[in-house]
């Protein structure tokens, strides 16, 4: 294991991360057209993959130096536990898919992950200006604005979402996300079902939304919503109640006076 740091070394950090990431979404900004550039499968992971290299370029070396010994997790699409240690969990353009669609719902992420537990994150929308950041026992912010969950306590009211972690999912998690919608839909008020993650996250730790859930391990598209989520005071656990990590098979944040609700909806789901 590695040792604890004290909370203010991960709170000075956060200046400079802030400001790599804010320049790695320029960098994303710039690429953008309100138009849908690709048009074959080919075209679009050809657009995906210039998009992550254009960004990882600005950003991978300032944030490793910001850490000296951390590591960089280097698939954003893998998932499962890392070892010991910090780790950057980065998504260079969440919501790539988007971007390259010419739609607007895309940012870049930044995590540090301690021991498999994320400590610190960045959030960056370039299109708005936004910036969300959390640090553990630190609480969750918007711009210097602080975030809360949602106060609902009624899942009936709630306005839930989901969505696939990455294309090509197996079958057996696209029956469990179809069945989970109808479940939720079923249940709750209102289903949305869209990527990024992040963005539906974001959403939950600010209280516009109620609860996220996702049947996949994909890290990077979790880390950064979890700790937010968090740090606003939700509740974030697998879909067996546990406390999440990035070991965790599957994934449910949710403001608390309706987590216990949501979870008996999804665990369920076989």
């Amino acid at each position: 294991m590695t040792t604890a740091l004290p909370f203010d070394a991960d709170t000075t950090l956060m200046p400079t991360v802030t400001a790599a990431v804010r320049t790695a979404g320029a960098t994303l900004r710039d690429r953008y057209t309100p138009h849908a550039r690709a048009v074959s499968p080919s075209e679009i992971v050809e657009e995906i993959h210039a998009n992550d290299d254009a960004v990882l370029n600005v950003l991978r070396e300032p944030l490793l130096r910001a850490r000296r010994g951390s590591r960089w997790a280097e698939d954003e699409l893998a998932g499962g536990p890392l070892p010991v240690g910090e780790w950057w969990v980065v998504d260079p353009a969440e919501g790539n898919i988007n971007h390259v669609h010419g739609m607007p719902d895309w940012g870049v992420t930044a995590t540090l992950v301690r021991d498999n537990r994320p400590v610190l994150t960045v959030v960056h929308l370039p299109l708005t200006g936004d910036t969300y950041t959390a640090t553990a026992g630190g609480g969750a912010w918007l711009d210097g604005r602080p975030l809360r969950v949602s106060a609902k306590t009624d899942l009936g009211a709630a306005l839930t979402g989901t969505g696939q972690a990455r294309p090509g999912e197996d079958g057996d998690t696209f029956r469990r996300i179809g069945e989970s919608v109808t479940a939720m839909l079923v249940n709750g008020l209102v289903v949305r079902v869209s990527v990024p993650a992040t963005l539906q996250l974001i959403h939950v730790a600010g209280g516009g939304m109620d609860a996220f859930w996702q049947f996949s391990d994909v890290r990077s598209g979790l880390v950064a919503g979890a700790l937010l989520v968090a740090e606003a005071g939700g509740v974030v656990t697998d879909l067996a109640g546990e406390p999440w990590t990035t070991g965790s098979p599957d994934f449910l944040a949710a403001a608390p006076g309706i987590h216990a609700a949501a979870l008996g909806v999804l665990s369920a789901v076989a």
